[in-house]
């Protein structure tokens, strides 16, 4: 049979509908679909693609069973070594990592691989009514600070092996950055809820509402009796510019913005949570977490959004498949360009009037790109009499989140470094006996792949602490 040199498309909304309405923009491969696009696996004997995956799914034999037909036992090869299937299909960034090694690749479009993991998992989840069995308790408890996908990953693996196993989550829904960070059209929360449901199934309990290092402690778990602690908080702690006008009313923070539309569901017409609608929106950052923004802003009615950004689009850190879904949806791209003030409007002979201290558009100026920098990336320099005024009412810092800093504040012996990320060793140990972090929370915002890696590591680490004493 001849190859098939480029992977099937995935099939979409369309974009002018799409750009107005909250449902998941990819629609998913059908069975048919799904088997011919696996039938292009070459089957590698070295498998290449298992060493771009940081949960090192066993993907030729999962890819196999799906060109056989057999999607139950596909699902269940991901199982072994992945519990979020559904959530890693639509937003790991396989471009860069398992799809990257795909031999295939070389000389066309790799595999699928993604799509197809989205396609087995959706398929089991539709088709498959049993829920895992809980097993037999080992005697051992653990706790997990953070139900994020690191926390979600370490709870999973060590429920499977018997541990008593408590997830303690800040927010009142289990999800973490899943449910407030990503947005419906990308990742539907029916699919979160799913997962935290198999979790639970497997005997995993979660407790919602309680901030560790403020409702408990590190040191208060240790006293509860859990063996070992899971540091898993992710990185919620957003970072701005520094640039005058960012107290106006009408600047948010993405995580700010993104978790009121996502976990407070502002954007239905039911909902009492405030957020600015309608007008000019500038998302500044040109991450995922900016497309986030900007495609959720356009969604809640913007007449006009704009991702600022300092560097070409060569340079853009977001997933191409995100950057090109934004400018189909009708967002104006102004790249090599920096904001250096916003704007607020401001009534000196009417201290009421109720515009005073909302925003009326941002400042800027255009930027080149000069030398490299340390890390190989050439520097944006700005550009003398560039500066021009953008009229926005509404601005979305995107520019990074970092570690929230309260459990480092609130625990002794807890060494970070200077970005405030948990210092660890190759095992997720931190300086504190008993104590284990991952994602986020040491490596500062990446990819959700990465931060599950980090959780099934620790989870191996910790099993292997405990049965060794």
């Amino acid at each position: 049979m001849p190859i098939i040199p480029k992977k099937h498309e995935m099939p979409t909304q369309a974009p002018e509908v799409r750009a107005r309405n909250f449902d998941e923009v990819a629609l998913g491969y059908t069975a048919e679909i799904a088997v011919e696009e696996a039938q292009r696996c070459l089957n590698c004997k070295n498998r290449p693609c298992v060493s771009g995956c940081p949960v090192n799914v066993n993907i030729p034999d999962f890819i196999a069973q799906i060109a056989k037909g057999d999607f139950e036992g596909a699902y269940q090869t991901i199982q072994q070594t992945s519990s979020l299937p559904a959530v890693c299909g639509r937003v790991c960034p396989q471009e860069t990592q398992c799809e990257s090694k795909c031999t295939l690749g070389v000389k066309f479009e790799p595999v699928g691989i993604g799509r197809l993991e989205r396609f087995v998992a959706d398929w089991h989840n539709a088709n498959i009514t049993e829920v895992p069995q809980k097993p037999e308790s080992n005697g051992h408890r653990v706790a997990i600070v953070g139900s994020g996908p690191s926390g979600l990953t370490c709870a999973g693996d060590l429920a499977k092996k018997g541990y008593e196993v408590t997830v303690y989550e800040a927010l009142h829904t289990a999800g973490g950055v899943l449910v407030y960070g990503i947005p419906e059209f990308r990742l539907p929360k029916t699919i979160v809820a799913k997962e935290v449901d198999s979790l639970k199934a497997l005997g995993v309990t979660f407790e919602t509402n309680v901030i560790i290092g403020k409702t408990l402690t590190i040191d208060e778990l240790f006293e509860m009796g859990y063996e070992a602690v899971f540091v898993g908080s992710g990185a919620g702690l957003p970072n701005f510019m520094n640039i005058p006008g960012e107290s106006f009313k009408g600047v948010y923070s993405a995580n700010e913005f993104l978790t009121r539309s996502n976990l407070m569901k502002a954007y239905r017409d039911d909902s009492d949570t405030p957020i600015m609608k309608g007008g000019y929106v500038a998302v500044v950052g040109g991450g995922n977490v900016a497309m986030d923004a900007a495609r959720t802003a356009l969604r809640l009615g913007a007449e006009q959004v704009y991702i600022v950004y300092r560097r070409s689009l060569e340079e853009l850190p977001a997933r191409r498949e995100e950057v090109e879904h934004a400018e189909e949806e009708g967002i104006e791209f102004e790249l090599l360009c920096a904001p250096t003030e916003i704007l607020g409007f401001n009534n000196p002979e009417d201290p009421r009037d109720p515009r005073n201290g909302f925003v009326t558009g941002m400042r800027c100026v255009r930027m080149e790109l000069g030398e490299p920098d340390a890390g190989g990336r050439r520097r944006p320099v700005e550009i003398p009499g560039s500066e021009f005024e953008l009229h926005v009412d509404t601005v979305v810092m995107a520019i990074g989140t970092s570690p929230n800093p309260l459990i480092k504040s609130t625990t002794e012996g807890l060494e970070v470094n200077r970005k405030g990320g948990i210092i660890v060793n190759e095992d997720g140990l931190t300086s504190r006996e008993g104590v284990y972090a991952g994602g986020d929370a040491v490596t500062g915002a990446a990819t959700v792949i990465s931060a599950m890696g980090a959780g099934k590591t620790a989870a191996a680490a910790i099993d292997k602490a405990i049965m060794g004493k």
